[in-house]
């Protein structure tokens, strides 16, 4: 399970609220004989206090998934009837089962944490790109030089990630909308089957020479899959966002966030990622002629245009009244 970082979390401090957590868990595990109740009570401080140190660090599923379980909430609104004989043997068998699981659940997140995050460094460039980089951007996946467009020498490593979600939404438009995303959707998704032949990483491809004899640096590839029980964002350039600050604060280091859109480009910017919008011909040249309802390209049939239809076919009547 990967967890989600808080924003502006630091992936060491993460680490060290685990870490301690886990601690905790297994010297309360470990102790000496006591009754049941005391158990059960020493268990329930342990939630607080852990709850209080991982809040501030972790999503706020995650703490629920680590530590405020539904046996959690079971025995802490039963607390006030274990306090008996009768009921040692049970209360006994609840606690050590939480704690073991707990201890259990907070070792694969440490360990989980730490592999991405040795998976994420060394000398390489993290990148994410976004939907519209893949539909949009001058050249398609197979031809495109990431190294130009980042900015970087041919001798550095790209390491370029697909959030799970970008990959969900390229499956999409690949059987919708026009020719040219239709075409550009699948195009990716074919580049990157042919990277990956197994689990989540690839080569997209190694440093060769380009047109002109120009060298093209290294380019690998990995999906990122959404943690265990993750709840996406509605809005999918958000989660996108989310994704990427989460890699850029387990990798601890920046990510790149390489987009077509403007409004993709600010969302990351306000999200502490590094940001390349490639530009867009849009808004560029001549304007074109504003066509009214005389012209070549009539306005629809829409509400608003009819509206604007009657607007001024009810003026030209008023003005030839006047004349």
């Amino acid at each position: 399970m990967l967890i989600t970082p808080r924003p502006g979390a630091q992936r060491d401090s993460i680490i060290e609220a685990l870490r301690q957590t886990h601690a905790e868990v297994s010297n309360v595990r470990g102790a000496g004989p006591s009754s049941a109740f005391k158990r059960l009570l020493k268990y329930l401080e342990w939630v607080t206090d852990a709850t209080r140190r991982l809040q501030s660090q972790i999503s706020a599923k995650d703490v629920d998934r680590l530590i405020l379980t539904r046996r959690y909430y079971a025995l802490l609104e039963s607390c006030g009837m274990l306090a008996g004989t009768d009921q040692q043997r049970l209360v006994n068998g609840l606690v050590d089962q939480e704690l073991t699981d707990r201890e259990d659940a907070l070792n694969t997140a440490m360990t989980t944490l730490n592999e991405h995050a040795k998976r994420w460094s060394g000398h390489k460039w993290l990148a994410v790109a976004d939907s519209s980089f893949y539909l949009n951007s001058p050249d398609p996946l197979a031809t495109t030089d990431f190294h130009k467009v980042m900015g970087l020498y041919c001798e550095e490593v790209i390491h370029l990630l697909f959030p799970i979600v970008v990959v969900d939404e390229l499956d999409r438009l690949k059987e919708m909308g026009g020719a040219h995303p239709r075409w550009r959707a699948g195009h990716t998704l074919g580049r990157l089957d042919e990277a990956i032949t197994s689990g989540t990483s690839g080569i997209l491809h190694p440093t060769y020479r380009g047109e002109g004899q120009s060298i093209i640096g290294k380019v690998t590839v990995e999906i990122v899959l959404d943690p265990l029980g993750h709840l996406r964002q509605p809005i999918a350039d958000d989660e996108i966002i989310e994704r990427a600050a989460t890699i850029q604060a387990i990798a601890g280091r920046d990510v790149r966030l390489l987009t077509c859109d403007t409004s993709q480009a600010t969302r990351g910017r306000m999200a502490s990622l590094e940001v390349t919008k490639l530009p867009s011909q849009a808004g560029t040249g001549d304007e074109p002629p504003r066509h009214s309802n005389g012209g070549d390209k009539p306005r629809g049939t829409g509400t608003r245009a009819q509206r604007k239809n009657r607007q001024e076919a009810e003026a030209a009547a008023a003005t030839e009244r006047t004349r």
